[in-house]
């Protein structure tokens, strides 16, 4: 747990630092930051000359599909891919099987990450019980049993006043209430986005206010109950647009969006490719570069990933009966890099998204490395150049887009609490 990595480009937007310099961690903590440090002899160094050294990646929103799903991923096989996707630490959602919905579960997650996890697990539990969004899920147990959030990540909580009374419990007990927002009633059978690409290929339409609609009702009732909500996986203009307006009145409103939005439009159905289908769905040029605009403003806070896996049956069938969702994890890091390329965002900006930002939203005592935290680390090479290839793929599943695809930028060294979990 000891580890000196020397001479790299260290940013870490908690501090406001943004310079070469040398990281020691001693017990898996930061002990140390400055030029020309020395270690105590036999501490494992890395060499960080040309590469960037960052708060170790969050990612807010992962399916690990443990317990009961496992046949997708299970919790060794999703941290492996985390850790080589440069993340240190992953909140899996609850739509598992059971649910995670009761400290029994929660404290299973846990315990089997302490065995089996490579990267620091986080169980986001459910807002309702059995995710059936009829009555609230215990928080205070959930919470007590170590999750950082609840969420019905998957469906929606189309009970308003059951929504409102969650956020207001929410509050009370200080967890992080994750709002999967979408209309079911406009939703339909939609399976793409509604557009000129849908029409084209004969596929039913999932329109924009679907999710539009469903966010206004988020916003208006985290403004009334006078608590926090976050929005995940936004993908439209009019989210962004309604969650800039509502931050501009002091709401208490963040949200992510993934890498697949600001990168693919729903072009990438054609051929009816069911790695192209997820929820929400791919949209519209227009779409991609208002998620552009949200990150770069601020109006979008965090980067996370929606990793999805799912096993090849479920994926190799008609459009319509494929499952929704794709694996990201090791994708995340170079789609989000092209950012910084296109001038779109710079560094800096970019690690508060995978990092900084999501440990404050989850109330994470990560996502720094200010002296005394924990040594959870991302080195990067923001010039490596690799192809996406299904067989190298550390997931369980390889559901993914980008296969064949030509990344530049990758994770070199993930470093959980001062230990290398994984080097490229």
């Amino acid at each position: 747990m000891n580890l000196l990595i020397k001479g790299g480009r260290v940013i870490d937007p908690s501090q406001g630092m943004d310079a070469v310099m040398d990281v020691l961690i001693a017990d898996g903590v930061v002990l140390e930051l400055g030029q020309g440090l020395s270690a105590p002899e036999g501490t494992p160094a890395i060499d960080a000359t040309g590469l960037i050294v960052t708060p170790g990646l969050i990612d807010m929103h992962v399916h690990l599909r443990d317990p009961g799903l496992e046949y997708k991923e299970d919790i060794a096989t999703g941290s492996r891919s985390a850790a080589a996707g440069g993340f240190t630490s992953v909140a899996c959602m609850p739509n598992t099987s059971p649910v995670i919905d009761s400290k029994a579960v929660a404290s299973y997650v846990i315990n089997k990450a302490k065995s089996e996890a490579l990267v620091n697990v986080f169980p986001i539990g459910c807002i309702t019980k059995g995710g059936k969004g009829e009555s609230l899920a215990e928080m205070g147990e959930l919470k007590e049993a170590g999750c950082v959030g609840v969420s019905d990540d998957g469906k929606p909580v189309c009970n308003s006043e059951l929504m409102r009374r969650a956020l207001e419990y929410a509050k009370g007990i200080g967890i992080a209430v994750i709002s999967h927002s979408e209309d079911l009633a406009l939703v339909g059978e939609g399976v793409m986005n509604e557009g000129f690409v849908s029409t084209e290929l004969g596929l039913k339409g999932i329109p924009w206010a679907a999710e539009d609609i469903a966010v206004a009702r988020e916003v208006y009732l985290a403004e009334f109950a006078g608590a926090p909500v976050h929005i995940a996986h936004i993908s439209t203009v009019g989210s962004a647009r309604i969650i800039r307006n509502a931050k501009a009145r002091g709401v208490k409103v963040t949200c992510e969006t993934a890498p697949h939005y600001f990168t693919l439009t729903d072009d990438a159905v054609r051929g009816y490719n069911t790695n192209a289908k997820m929820n929400p769905p791919l949209r519209s040029a227009a779409d991609v570069e208002a998620m552009k605009a949200g990150l770069a403003d601020g109006t979008i806070d965090a980067i996370a990933t929606d990793h999805a896996p799912h096993h090849p049956d479920e994926k190799d069938v008609e459009f319509n009966v494929a499952l929704n969702g794709i694996v990201g994890l090791e994708t995340s890091l170079p789609l989000s890099l092209k950012l910084v390329e296109e001038g779109c965002l710079d560094l800096n900006h970019l690690v508060s998204l995978m990092s900084c930002n999501p440990a404050k939203i989850l109330g994470l005592d990560r996502g720094t490395l200010k002296v005394g935290a924990v040594g959870d680390v991302t080195v990067i090479d923001p010039a490596k150049e690799w192809q996406v290839e299904a067989a190298k793929l550390e997931s369980k599943s390889k559901n993914s887009p980008f296969l064949g695809w030509k990344m530049k930028g990758r994770a070199v060294y993930t470093v959980v609490k001062g230990q290398v979990v994984y080097q490229a």
